[in-house]
Order: C-alpha cells, then sequence, then structure tokens
C-alpha cells in the first residue's frame, strides 16, 4: 500500500485531501481538493480570484515544475495613477495611506484572479480525476457550511494596525458580503457557529460542470465584468481572458549536501537560497539552537537578504535582476564575511515599501511513491468585493504597488510585486526529503528558512521543525517569540541589536512541513494555527 500525508491550517482540507487519496486520487488530486476546501473555510485567506505559487515533483511522470500564479496590475492600470490620492505614510513608515483606501479595499483593488486557472492546469497536467471530482468537498462545506474556526474569527476581530484597515471591513461593506458573513442580527458570526455560502457553492457547481472557461471567458466572465464597470473596477472581460500562470522549471541551489528547489521571481524563493548559502558557512549547530550567538548570525542573514530584496528583487519581466549574482556562493561569502567581521546590516528602505499581507494559506501533501505538491495560495488581506451571486472575494493586491511613479515597485499593467511566497523542497539523490512553506506575509521566508536550519542542522522532526521557539527579522529589530530566553534576549541587546518580544508563544508565519526519511513520513503544522496533519493508507 502506498501512504500518503497531507498537511495543511485547516483540518476540513487535510481531511478532504486524505479521502481524495483513499478514492483513488494522487497527490495532485489531494492538493487541489484541499486547496479548493481552504477556499470554502478560509475564504478571506484564498479562493479562486486570488494568487499564489505551487511546487510539484512527480518524477514517475517526468514532473519537476513551478506553477506561479502571481497577481497582475489590470490593463486599465498606469504608473502614477494614485500618487495623488497620497494622504500620509502608514504608521510603520513602510506605504501610504490612499484617499478612499483604493488600493486596499473595493472595487479598484484587485488584481486578475488566477488561482481557479492555477488549479486546472495542475489538475489537467498531473491529476488523476477530474477538476470537478476535485471541488466536490468544496460545493458541500459552501451548501452545507462549516465551523467559524478561532483563526477565522481573529481575522475578522483583527483591529487597524500600521495604517491598514480593520479586517471587519472586509465583511460588513457590501451587501453582497455581509449578507454571507453577517448574522441576521448584524454580528459577526461566533467561534463554532456553521456558515453557509450557497452563492459559492453554485458557482462551484456550475464550474465543474462547464470548466473554468465560463469564469474567464464566458458567462460568468460577463458578469464579473458588468460588476467591475457598473462599481468603477478596473478589472475587465479582457483581463480575464488574456491574464496567464507562470510555468518553470524551479530555482535551484544547495545547502550542507542538499539540493534546494523553491520558486522563481517575483516570489521569495530567491531569499532563501541567498540566507542558506550565507549560513553555509557558519556552524551553526555549534553555536546551540536559539543561543544568542546563533539568533545574531541567523539574524543578519536574514537582514542582508532582506536589503537585497528590497533594493533588486521584483517581477523579472519588468525590472533586471542579478538573479546568478545573488544565488552563487561566491556572492554569500562575501555576505558572511561581513557577519564574521562583526558589521551589523542597515535595513533602510524607501519610503513605500508596503508590508504583504499575512493572511493567506498552504498545504503540503507526499506520498510514500516520492510525489510531492507543495502550494501557497492567498487573497492577500482581501478586498471586501464579492460579485452578487457568486459568493467569492476577490483579491486587493493592487495595495503593494508603489503608488508614485519610477520607482521599482511602481503600477505598470500586467505588472506582479515581490511575494515572500516560497514553497520549497530540499532533495538528496533525487528524492524529497523535506517540503515547507507557510502564510505569513513578509515573514514568510524568515520562518521557511528555520525550519530548514531546524531539520537541516539540528535534526528536528518536521513538528519539532515549525514549533520551536521562533524569531523574525524583517527591519533592524529582532521580533523574538515569547518561548525564547529572557537571558538571550538580554544578550542580544549587549550585543547593540533592538529587540521586541512577542507576547505570543507562537508567532507568524504559520509553517507547514513534511519531512520524509527512511522510515517514512512525518508531518508539522504550526501550533500557531487552527491546522494539522493526517497520514492515510491507499
Amino acid at each position: 500500500m502506498v501512504k500518503g500525508m497531507v498537511v495543511a491550517p485547516q483540518p476540513e482540507a487535510v481531511e478532504a485531501g486524505l479521502e481524495t487519496l483513499k478514492s483513488g486520487g494522487n497527490v495532485i488530486d489531494a492538493a487541489i481538493s484541499a486547496a479548493f476546501v481552504q477556499t470554502a473555510v478560509d475564504p478571506q485567506m484564498c479562493g479562486i480570484a486570488g494568487f499564489g505559487s505551487m511546487q510539484i515533483y512527480m518524477p514517475n511522470l517526468g514532473g519537476h515544475t513551478s506553477i506561479d500564479f502571481h497577481g497582475r496590475a489590470p490593463l486599465a492600470a498606469y504608473e502614477g495613477m494614485w500618487e495623488h490620492l497620497i494622504e500620509r505614510e502608514c504608521d510603520d513608515g513602510f506605504g501610504y495611506v490612499l484617499k478612499g483606501r483604493v488600493n486596499e479595499f473595493g472595487y479598484k483593488s484587485l488584481t486578475t484572479p488566477l488561482t481557479l486557472k492555477a488549479f486546472d492546469l495542475a489538475q489537467k497536467s498531473f491529476g488523476k480525476k477530474s477538476l470537478g471530482e476535485n471541488m466536490e468537498a468544496a460545493i458541500k462545506y459552501c451548501l452545507d457550511g462549516f465551523l467559524v474556526r478561532p483563526r477565522l474569527h481573529a481575522f475578522w476581530n483583527a483591529p487597524e494596525q500600521a495604517g491598514r484597515m480593520a479586517r471587519i471591513s472586509v465583511i460588513n461593506e457590501f451587501p453582497a458580503t455581509s449578507k454571507i458573513y453577517l448574522t441576521n442580527s448584524g454580528n459577526i458570526p461566533a467561534i463554532g457557529d456553521v456558515l453557509k455560502n450557497p452563492d459559492m457553492g453554485n458557482l462551484y457547481k456550475r464550474i465543474a460542470t462547464e470548466g473554468i472557461e465560463t469564469f474567464y471567458t464566458g458567462e460568468i466572465a460577463e458578469l464579473i465584468s458588468k460588476d467591475m464597470e457598473k462599481n468603477g473596477g478596473l478589472l475587465t472581460q479582457k483581463d480575464l481572458a488574456e491574464c496567464k500562470i507562470v510555468t518553470s522549471t524551479p530555482l535551484c541551489g544547495s545547502y550542507h549536501g542538499f539540493d534546494v528547489t523553491t520558486n522563481q521571481l517575483p516570489g521569495g524563493g530567491l531569499m532563501i537560497l541567498e540566507m542558506l548559502n550565507i549560513l553555509e558557512n557558519f556552524n551553526l549547530k555549534k553555536m546551540g539552537h536559539n543561543s544568542a550567538e546563533y539568533i545574531a548570525t541567523v539574524s543578519e542573514a536574514m537582514k542582508l537578504a532582506t536589503i537585497d530584496k528590497d533594493k533588486l528583487m521584483g517581477d523579472p519581466g519588468f525590472i533586471s535582476v542579478p538573479l546568478k549574482e545573488l544565488s552563487s556562493k561566491e556572492y554569500a561569502k562575501g555576505k558572511a564575511q561581513l557577519i564574521l567581521n562583526g558589521n551589523k546590516a542597515d535595513v533602510v528602505r524607501e519610503t513605500g515599501e508596503l508590508p504583504e499581507s499575512k493572511d493567506t494559506t498552504h498545504l503540503v501533501v507526499a506520498d510514500s511513491e516520492g510525489n510531492v505538491v507543495n502550494l501557497t495560495h492567498s487573497l492577500g488581506s482581501s478586498s471586501g468585493v464579492i460579485t452578487e451571486g457568486l459568493g467569492f472575494m476577490y483579491n486587493n493586491c493592487m495595495m503593494v504597488f508603489d503608488p508614485r511613479k519610477g520607482r521599482r515597485g511602481s503600477l505598470v499593467p500586467g505588472k506582479a510585486r515581490f511575494s515572500a511566497m516560497c514553497p520549497t523542497m530540499l532533495l538528496k539523490d533525487g528524492e524529497v526529503k523535506l517540503a515547507l512553506g507557510a502564510p505569513g506575509g513578509t515573514t514568510i521566508t524568515m520562518g521557511v528558512l528555520q525550519g530548514i536550519l531546524n531539520v537541516v542542522n539540528f535534526g528536528m522532526s518536521a513538528n519539532e521543525a515549525v514549533s520551536a521557539p521562533r524569531f523574525c527579522v524583517t527591519s533592524n529589530t529582532i521580533e523574538l517569540s515569547n518561548r525564547i530566553f529572557r537571558s538571550v534576549e538580554r544578550q542580544l541587546q549587549t550585543l547593540g541589536y533592538p529587540t521586541f518580544r512577542n507576547a505570543a508563544s507562537y508567532i507568524n508565519p504559520r509553517v507547514h512541513a513534511i519531512r520524509i526519511g527512511e522510515s517514512g513520513m512525518d508531518g508539522g503544522a504550526d501550533p500557531v494555527g487552527d491546522g494539522m496533519w493526517g497520514e492515510v493508507e491507499f
């Protein structure tokens, strides 16, 4: 018998993936089934009108590919179109609040919806079942309802932070949205309440029967286009018909005898390779896990990669990126020498660099025959917009573009912004040994990095690797989870590092992983979320 494992932040998605394996599906079928369920039970974290990155390793089918489906600016957008709407800087100094929040909320905040197209391509290329068969579990959750989990409830209650809107606005501003997500008394559902979305369920049934063409070029596309035109949206029927996903070979590197494969730009894989290359020059195990020396060294690698990301990385279709140099061992050796010399990197961003939303999701599926699917997908922080009768919410990825002209991240039609999404695999002798990824915005790369270090340098299981006390660096300040010793924090401060102690024991990103060894597979779902892993024979 073949064994299969599914890891995800939602128990419903894990169960759907396992049931798909038991009913004759392969890892792609399980991943697509689980991902559709995620869109049903985490409908502001991800959806068919979203974006993402998927790495597929199916050697028996000759497949090792990345499917990257980043949201792109609509054709009606143009550089500098919102520069005159700038009201103030965000409280964290990165990005701007625009008049009317047009980049963050509502009909102008949408980029091209590519998730459905990506799922369909993966299904047709590698799956055994039909797309419709793998939508059945999601349809059932839409029609029969699902329990509101603590993580979803916390999303609705999140206050305004750093100038970003309070997330309750996602569900209470538009009638088509509030009718789904507010109770008859006008309140958000409580934890444990059952939430139904029959409009999305009926749409999914239609897509399952007619195929995705109805969404991109058929009657559903017409409904979407009319809704956008009526409400001043930028997305048009031409955007739907012409939007494209990108398939490519993964970005490759190595770390301590493992082959590392991750996603191409504008995803965050290049940051993963750069940080691993830098840290390969140090004996991290000898330093001790989460010692002051260890945290300082890894933090410097995080800062150096962040500086390069801010200055040099982005959509390679629109800007020139020195990919070969940034991914090279020699370049990393020079960066490591800076750390050895005692230099402290200084993360100074040009104003306008926007943090990425943490409201994303991830899943990993693997089987004992060596097949693995590693998928991150998102709606950003979601636009709040639902076309009447269709049930699904659109992304709001226009918020991550720079509203000013002449900037690396400026708005250009068809352009995507850098995303920290980085589904990553480690292989040895052609076999996957570790697959992991995370939701968590700009913190994703930092969590995935530590997951890799925990397994490779410290021999942890997948569960230990994603559960271990973690820190995060996206600026000059080291954020520490509350389980990192205060004595270590004092040592870091003595070394000249500013620190911030998070009150939570587990912090973003929510890393999920499967490790594959001689004794089989083991999984890990980050305790910061609601997730789990499960295994089945089929």
